[in-house]
């Protein structure tokens, strides 16, 4: 063999070696790369007081933010035995007895050398801030009673406090997005990095009291009240966001119940095209037109203790009209950029993804993921139409009631 040859074959063999080698790195480092700079995990406790129930979540993220924004996950999950915070109005100390149930099992959960140094928030939503309309000093003995309670635990308590709808409107968009990957998405090296081209989604919540719409408008929205700007990842979003206070699922059958019964005056019954044929339900006064929500309906002979029957008549086609009329579009008549009720809203722009009592609803409904609008019509026709014996099978079926 020449000279000339054995270089060429001893050049080669480096070269492959070389690469060979650089590969081995590359895959040892994609395999050991969140083992060897994980600077360990972080904890944070959320309770979710909306108006029909409290959900405890614990979070959990690496210390290593990304871009000053931590790449969280939920870890633990429970919900709260009985009502909402703000029916505790009159025993508010029963808030902070139902939940420490769910607080005991947090306390396995977390680490105890981290519980010290794992922030806690409680944040409540609009049944609380119609509570604090109503009544202000009950709201506020609600929320001492809970800040009270939060002394006794390890946990590094933040407060409890009545977020504003603005509030919930953009903390269900951030998290809408971020489930989808909107934010971040991982690459080859298992780094996360802003996805290129990443279109935001909007999002729609339905709540027990209140119901919010986010999403970023196509042009820059001209009436800043209405915007929220937030920085994630090193990235600014200019949201778009309104809370609808009384739309919520609760608040608006009681708006339609006392829309039904304000003109009664010893009737017998009173027919609900919103019920299933054959539900029948005694419902108190105080219960229909209690709630600042319905108050407006209130009758002239308003005896709180008083009960009203009502009787389902399982109509659809009736039951879209009396709904309808909740909502007053009249006042956007001429507006370009208006919802109903007069509110200020740009034109919607990309997808949307509704959750909450929207997904119970259409989970009711037998109706998951994508559908178009026509099939969810034609579901909650049939199903509204039936008699109850047939719909307490349904619902018993998707464990609703």
């Amino acid at each position: 063999m020449s000279l000339k040859m054995k270089i060429s074959l001893v050049i080669s063999i480096l070269f492959l070696l070389i690469s060979v080698s650089v590969i081995i790195a590359i895959a040892y480092v994609q395999i050991h790369h969140e083992k060897a700079i994980s600077p360990g995990l972080k904890y944070g406790i959320v309770l979710d007081a909306g108006s029909s129930r409290t959900t405890v979540y614990v979070y959990q993220w690496p210390a290593e933010k990304e871009n000053n924004t931590g790449v969280v996950s939920q870890t633990y999950k429970c919900n709260v035995n009985g009502l909402g915070i703000s029916s505790y109005a009159a025993q508010p100390e029963k808030a902070a007895e139902n939940i420490d149930i769910c607080m005991k099992k947090v306390i396995d959960v977390i680490p105890r050398n981290q519980q010290n140094s794992t922030p806690a928030y409680l944040g409540a939503t609009a049944g609380m801030r119609l509570l604090r309309l109503k009544n202000e000093s009950a709201a506020q003995g609600v929320l001492t009673s809970i800040e009270n309670y939060f002394q006794t635990q390890p946990f590094d308590f933040r407060g409890a406090n009545i977020i504003t709808g603005q509030e919930e409107g953009v903390y269900g968009w951030i998290t809408v997005n971020y489930l989808l990957g909107n934010f971040l998405e991982k690459n080859i090296w298992s780094t996360w990095v802003h996805p290129d081209g990443a279109e935001t989604t909007g999002a729609l919540d339905l709540g027990g009291a209140s119901t919010q719409i986010s999403f970023i408008p196509e042009k820059s929205d001209q009436n800043p009240n209405n915007t929220v700007e937030v920085t994630l990842y090193g990235y600014k979003y200019n949201v778009y966001t309104h809370s609808f206070q009384c739309y919520g699922r609760d608040e608006s059958e009681k708006r339609l119940l006392a829309s039904l019964a304000q003109g009664i005056s010893g009737q017998a019954y009173v027919n609900n095209p919103c019920y299933p044929r054959n539900y029948n339900v005694n419902l108190t006064m105080n219960y229909i037109f209690g709630s600042l929500c319905s108050a407006k309906f209130r009758p002239a002979n308003y005896n709180p203790d008083q009960f009203v029957f009502f009787k389902g008549t399982g109509n659809p086609g009736q039951c879209l009209q009396r709904v309808s009329n909740l909502f007053n579009f009249t006042a956007c008549y001429g507006e370009q950029d208006c919802s109903f009720d007069g509110i200020y809203q740009p034109s919607v722009k990309g997808k949307f993804s509704a959750f909450s009592g929207f997904y119970y609803t259409a989970n009711a409904l037998n109706l998951t993921g994508h559908f178009p609008l026509e099939e969810f019509n034609s579901s909650m026709s049939y199903f509204c139409s039936q008699e109850w014996s047939k719909v307490c099978i349904l619902l018993l079926d998707h464990g609703m009631i």
